[in-house]
């Protein structure tokens, strides 16, 4: 789990919406393409189940990608997310329309991501985290960094650590005892 630094926690108490990058963040990076130009991605389950655990908690989850992919949107249409932003040079421009839609302001957003096209989101949100395995330039601009690489559960370590910050971590926990 994320180091729980009492900035971190104070910050985290206020998360109502998290936003990931995909490539690095969602997924390890990697781009796999086949001859006929299909695109390849692979996600995390564990990851998946965490963002279910996040919008079953009353936190919104939205993606912005710098890239397009018909994978990504289906694969958040089949995890129920609705703020899916492909193909944003400017990110700006879709964190703006999240934090409309949402009707949010950005101290309550939390952001994950892994390289520098993510700064322009970090640098205006409540909580910016950064996978292990990001690029280091970005480092110095997060709050927080995860323990897992980006593609391998840090997505799912970004919402537990919310969750239990929130208190909401051992509820949801509960019910899967049932």
């Amino acid at each position: 789990m994320i180091e729980l630094s009492d900035d971190f926690k104070q910050r985290a108490a206020a998360v109502k919406c998290v936003i990931f990058d995909v490539d690095g963040v969602l997924t390890d990076g990697k781009l796999f393409f086949d001859l006929t130009g299909q695109e390849y991605k692979s996600f995390h389950a564990q990851d998946g189940l965490g963002l279910k655990l996040l919008r079953q908690n009353g936190i919104e989850v939205a993606v912005i990608s710098g890239r397009s992919s018909p994978i990504v949107d289906k694969r958040m249409q089949s995890l129920g997310i609705k703020h899916v932003h492909q193909g944003q040079e400017n990110k700006i421009a879709a964190l703006n329309h999240v934090l409309n839609a949402l009707k949010l302001p950005p101290d309550e957003v939390a952001h994950v991501g892994d390289d520098l096209p993510d700064l322009a989101i970090m640098t205006r949100v409540g909580l910016a985290i950064a996978v292990q395995d990001a690029n280091p330039a970005i480092i110095p601009y997060c709050h927080a960094q995860t323990t897992r690489v980006g593609g391998q559960g840090a997505a799912r370590e970004v919402c537990d650590s919310i969750l239990s910050v929130q208190d909401k971590l051992k509820h949801t926990t509960n019910a899967f005892e049932n």
